[in-house]
């Protein structure tokens, strides 16, 4: 069977059509060998097979828009809200006066208190999610694993002499009299420009630099899918009952490892720690969040091709596997949208704003004027989620003892750790019962100070953040709360009633205007909005990105008109889904959970047994053709 599909490939290539990834145009074979001899086809050109309407969501995300088959695929460009603003040769802009703007060091230090605040609303399960559906779209720190491994790993001297000759080094200083580092010697964190299509050489280094992923910009699971056949094929798929490959170990299901030593995973204690995911995406094996929740989902479609083996015993093993997948995808964003977002956004905020329908039912919002992509700003902002983040992972027992913690900085890029000493059996306990850090204006030590762990001597995941957005050339904060609410903000009076007097102050100190205050600053400072949790200005260009997502996904699951489109029975199935029972079905030694996983068990919220945690019915998916074919079913 595999040797079958594998020749298909080969023979599907022979009739690609190419497209020029920067720009989505068709091009010809004689781009494509000027791009061979350049060593950059890999980055500048998609494949793709000829579109067919009627086929279902691919892994490489082509063919989603049909007159721009290439957007939604892998190395799709992003589109930006607002047009980027830079210095000379792309440098980060200047202030209105042409000074530079503060340290991005001195600006954190001074907005973001360092301390530890437990929320008593929610669990470490919220950022786990958050962190797995954020990398579905940009994966590990802003691109693919390359980014983090490239400077950890293959430039780690950006705060040496020899980072000073290099163009992708962009070093952050720290200032002689920070609170943390006056007295350690340490006055430099290490960092590297994101890669984009001119650093790559897909365009001339003339033109803005517009960041490249290897990533598929939609909610598709490619975490766990990957985002291109091949890998799928050769890593993923059994071939048998529409199953993914696993391995058992200990009693407990994983997804394949790597048979030899794999560097994504270097971080393994070994020879103890030898597990490291072999599947089509590594990014799976990345942060202790993703890495968790990717391992369930691996799991969970083995779940439903198993049941659906048993309700439709005729189906063959192509069909068992691509329902699986098309439930499993519709469930991340079922539990994303309805269950995970409403807690911090505010279910009426986004029932007002169009964003999650109320009465449960298909909505057909797709317009194919919208393309398949991720605007720049949306997993930016997203990154305001930093403060969510508990610096330790809290490993309880079943039955809810809390037995130690370790430093979930620590396990980054380091897969064998949860499957040693029941490890996989406590973090998947803490993940529901552990809260996550406060949402406040206090972040935690281990985030702002190690947030690489032993990756980097000194790491401020926070300071990283709001560096990296003055080289994506955002415009500054007031311009996107123009943007989003229409009222143009000229003075720092301007900022009462969004920004509390202590801040307001603070932020005068720092900047000189208030048109100089950079996006994220200004998130980082914004009271909450009406009826969530969140600044106002994340929560406007978050919602713009999740209504795009419906309008330019033609597969969207919400969707009666989709190609193998679910029908009202199955999508009422997908509607009861929660996060507390895919753990319930997949999650180890779990048999108590509270319903609303996301939050903190507690009044109203109590810890039930599995049995009464709800459920999808997979009968919805019962095809009567397989019934009375000789195979011995009963219903």
């Amino acid at each position: 069977m595999l040797l079958i599909c594998l020749l298909s490939l080969l023979c599907s290539v022979e009739s690609a059509l190419l497209y020029d990834s920067y720009t989505g145009l068709q091009i010809t074979r004689e781009d494509v060998k000027r791009h061979d001899k350049s060593n950059t086809t890999f980055w500048c050109v998609n494949k793709i097979e000829p579109c067919d309407p009627a086929e279902g969501r691919r892994v490489d995300g082509s063919c989603n828009n049909l007159k721009h088959p290439s957007r939604g695929a892998t190395h799709t460009p992003f589109r930006r809200l607002l047009p980027p603003v830079f210095d000379k040769n792309f440098t980060p802009k200047k202030s209105s006066s042409g000074n530079d703007l503060p340290l991005v060091r001195y600006v954190r230090t001074r907005i973001l208190s360092v301390g530890k605040v437990p929320s008593q609303v929610f669990t470490m399960l919220a950022a786990h999610y958050f962190a797995f559906m954020l990398a579905d779209t940009v994966s590990l720190h802003d691109t693919d694993t390359r980014f983090t491994v490239n400077y950890v790993i293959w430039k780690p001297y950006c705060c040496t002499e020899k980072g000073k000759a290099d163009y992708m080094c962009i070093p952050i200083k720290i200032p002689v009299d920070d609170p943390v580092h006056r007295f350690s010697g340490h006055r430099c964190l290490n960092l590297t420009r994101p890669e984009s299509f001119q650093s790559v050489g897909c365009v001339k280094n003339d033109t803005t630099p517009d960041r490249i992923i290897s990533s598929t910009p939609l909610l598709d699971l490619s975490v766990i899918y990957g985002n291109l056949l091949q890998p799928l094929l050769q890593k993923g798929r059994l071939f048998k009952d529409g199953l993914l490959k696993y391995e058992v170990e200990n009693k407990r299901v994983w997804p394949p490892s790597y048979k030899i030593q794999a560097n994504v995973c270097y971080l393994n204690q070994r020879p103890r720690e030898n597990r490291c995911h072999e599947m089509p995406e590594d990014g799976a094996n990345t942060l202790a969040g993703i890495n968790l929740v990717s391992i369930w989902f691996w799991r969970y479609h083995n779940f439903i091709a198993s049941q659906l083996a048993k309700v439709n015993p005729c189906w063959d093993d192509n069909k068992l596997f691509e329902t699986a997948r098309d439930i499993n995808i519709a469930l991340s964003q079922q539990i994303y949208y309805y269950e995970l977002l409403p807690v911090f956004f505010g279910y009426d905020n986004m029932v007002k704003d169009g964003v999650i329908d109320p009465m449960g039912g298909f909505r057909d919002e797709y317009n194919e004027n919208f393309l398949p992509q991720l605007s720049l700003e949306y997993p930016y902002v997203l990154r305001w989620m930093h403060n969510i983040q508990d610096g330790v992972l809290k490993l309880y027992d079943k039955d809810g003892y809390y037995l130690k913690q370790f430093p979930i900085v620590n396990l980054t890029l380091r897969t064998g750790y949860f499957a040693v000493d029941d490890n996989i059996d406590y973090a998947t306990q803490g993940s529901f019962r552990q809260g996550s850090a406060k949402l406040d204006y206090v972040a935690d030590p281990d985030i702002t100070e190690q947030g690489l762990g032993p990756h980097q001597r000194v790491s401020d995941l926070v300071t990283s953040d709001l560096a990296k957005g003055r080289y994506f050339g955002f415009q500054p904060y007031v311009k996107y709360r123009e943007l989003c609410f229409g009222t143009a903000i000229q003075s720092f009076e301007d900022l009462r009633g969004i920004v509390d007097e202590e801040r307001i102050e603070i932020l005068r100190e720092l900047y000189e205007k208030v048109d100089d205050i950079d996006l994220l600053a200004g998130v980082w400072v914004e009271s909450p909005i009406h009826g969530g949790f969140v600044p106002p200005t994340l929560y406007c260009l978050e919602i713009e990105q999740l209504k795009h997502n419906i309008y330019s996904d033609r597969h969207w699951y919400e969707r009666p008109t989709r190609p193998n489109a679910f029908t009202p029975p199955q999508l009422a199935e997908i509607r009861k889904m929660t996060i507390a029972r895919i753990l319930c079905d997949v999650g180890d030694t779990v048999e108590r959970i509270q319903p609303y996983a996301f939050l903190k068990a507690g009044k109203g919220n109590q810890m039930l047994s599995c049995e009464y945690i709800n459920g999808m019915n997979i009968y919805a998916w019962r095809d009567e053709n397989c019934i009375n074919r000789d195979h011995g079913f009963e219903q």
